[in-house]
């Protein structure tokens, strides 16, 4: 089994000071660890009932997009605010270092689909809370919030307590 958090550049100060910037570029150019990371989100999802996966914009496409097609099931972009020409919902969030919105479009998802919400990272957990709740307006049962990195000092599995979290890599403190 290959480690990824080796795969994983980490860039100190950036996008301000005292933030360590996980770049998962490096991971997906590297075909053995992009392969890699790809088939461990499959295997996990590939036995459950699952309609759904929702990625969150921007590298959240990457992995929930090619999990999506591994499954053989739809891919909706969770995107941010302006990015979408349909008719959509809205969900302000805060981050680490700022705030920002994400959208859905009103069609993405029907009553009682089952979905698995993909990122590359959780840190406070924000962004992905904003997520499960847009897919939970829109009547879908969110499965699991799966993630290739997580970072616990920054408690985010506590903004989201009540559904489930799966992550292959931690960084903490470091």
């Amino acid at each position: 089994m290959i480690n990824l958090k080796d795969k994983i550049r980490s860039i100190p100060h950036w996008p301000i000071e005292s933030v360590t910037f996980r770049d998962i570029t490096t991971l997906m150019q590297d075909p053995e660890g992009f392969n890699e990371t790809c088939n461990r989100f499959y295997e996990r999802y590939k036995d459950q009932k699952i309609d759904k996966i929702a990625g969150i914009d921007a590298r959240g496409f990457v992995f929930g997009a090619v999990l999506a097609k591994q499954l053989g099931i739809g891919f909706i972009p969770v995107r941010k605010k302006g990015k979408l020409p349909f008719k959509t919902i809205s969900e302000k969030y805060d981050l680490e270092y700022g705030t920002a919105e994400l959208e859905l479009h009103l069609d993405a998802i029907s009553k009682g689909e089952r979905v698995v919400i993909v990122d590359d990272l959780i840190a406070t957990g924000g962004t992905v809370n904003a997520a499960i709740k847009l897919v939970e307006k829109l009547g879908g049962e969110v499965v699991e919030c799966a993630f290739v990195v997580e970072l616990p000092e920054l408690k985010g599995r506590e903004k989201i307590k009540g559904h489930k979290i799966f992550s292959m890599v931690e960084f903490e403190g470091e």
